[in-house]
């Protein structure tokens, strides 16, 4: 993510402001990229702190227009938990933009979200048909860990959440062209295979033996469409990391320059040699704080090459539904 300039003045904003320093309003411009101050506001602005513009007073910005369910508010915690769920489907939304994913240029279906609150039980997050289902309590840290210890997960962020399941929709699209799914199933394997029954297996035994040697992760192993949802999101991490490393004026020897844009990169093998040899550093400096490591993945040869694969479709397949 990009740091960006002060519409008014001196200094910088990061992606979640709202204000300047000095307190005047500003809101984010998601087609020019940029702060603007006293714009539109969206309608949501004082209701969960939405920071995007509108398209006129009163109206949703492009990012909420897409929640087509808001959570129950009557359920505890469920408007500052919304808060900070809208927030990360904005910074994942801006991350896809670079790729000119559902911007006004992009001839494609835009996601539908249904933000929901948890009662007694749990909501079951996923995607069909183009509509995501969020569980807005999953931002509520001691949740989260409890759900990524009892499934032995290394990581899980609401950030994570909206990657995988966009991605899931991103592959919704994609299928529609019938170069894409050919390509997919010889990268990733049929996806017309039994998806319950695949789920139930990998929950009742687990990934297979040597899963690290073909996946990213052991969910990935579950089915084709997690393997791909699994990976796309790595992309996106890898990406995003490396442009938020590029963005905050630090340097590396790896970097090829300062104005370096990792969302322009062709070779994916170039930006993932560049993302994990940032990698090892930024989890060192998490150690000093106690903290556990931002990436704690390890990138086999398959998995680098569906990697490629995703960054190859992702950075042209917007412009081509």
């Amino acid at each position: 993510m990009r740091v960006f300039a002060n519409p008014v003045g001196s200094g910088s904003l990061w992606f979640d402001n709202l204000t300047t320093a000095e307190g005047t309003p500003v809101a984010y411009d998601p087609q020019a990229r940029e702060f603007v101050p006293m714009p539109p506001f969206c309608a949501n602005r004082d209701i969960i702190g939405c920071n995007w513009i509108a398209p006129e007073q009163g109206a949703f910005c492009r990012s909420c227009a897409m929640t087509e369910l808001a959570p129950d508010p009557s359920i505890p915690n469920a408007i500052p938990n919304w808060a900070q769920t809208e927030a990360a489907k904005r910074w994942v939304l801006d991350n896809l933009g670079r790729w000119h994913w559902f911007r006004p240029e992009d001839p494609g279906a835009p996601p539908v979200f249904h933000m929901l609150a948890e009662g007694a039980t749990p909501v079951p997050m996923g995607h069909v048909q183009g509509k995501v289902t969020i569980s807005v309590a999953e931002v509520d840290p001691v949740l989260r860990v409890t759900r990524r210890e009892a499934l032995a997960e290394p990581y899980r962020t609401m950030i994570g959440h909206m990657r995988h399941e966009i991605a899931h929709m991103l592959w919704w699209r994609l299928s529609l062209r019938e170069d894409f799914l050919e390509a997919f199933r010889a990268m990733f394997g049929d996806e017309r295979a039994d998806y319950p029954a695949a789920l139930q297996k990998y929950y009742q035994e687990g990934p297979p033996p040597g899963w690290t040697l073909s996946f990213l992760t052991s969910y990935a192993s579950a089915h084709p469409h997690e393997d791909w949802a699994e990976t796309t999101a790595h992309l996106l991490h890898l990406t995003d990391i490396t442009d938020s490393f590029v963005a905050a004026g630090l340097s590396a020897p790896e970097l090829p320059h300062q104005n370096w844009d990792p969302y322009r990169e062709t070779d994916t093998e170039h930006l993932i040699r560049v993302a994990v040899s940032l990698v090892p550093g930024i989890n060192h400096i998490n150690r000093s704080m106690g903290l556990e490591d931002l990436y704690p993945f390890v990138l086999s040869d398959v998995a680098r090459r569906k990697l490629a694969f995703v960054n190859d479709w992702l950075r042209r397949g917007a412009q081509g539904l």
